[in-house]
């Protein structure tokens, strides 16, 4: 799910686009729009940050297990090609 924080600075920003008419009503247009915001968020398939770099480590681990295998099948091969 999103940072609370960050859809505040979300909101923020959006509300600052608005008019200077709407923004007069700023207190409920804010918290509709919050709804909104978070709303849509949770349609999304959303991973947090914390998800994300897990998973960059994990990707990254595995890369390097597979560099090393390749590594490894290209010195068997090279061995088998001498014989």
């Amino acid at each position: 799910m999103i940072d609370p924080t960050q859809l505040d600075q979300l909101t923020d920003r959006l509300m600052n686009l608005l008019p200077q008419g709407i923004r007069d009503v700023q207190n409920d247009v804010e918290k509709n729009l919050r709804s909104i915001l978070q709303s849509s968020f949770a349609k999304l398939d959303l991973v947090t940050r914390e998800e994300f770099d897990v998973q960059v480590a994990v990707l990254a681990r595995t890369r390097e297990k597979l560099e090393a295998l390749e590594k490894q099948i290209a010195e068997l091969e090279a061995h088998f090609v001498k014989q």
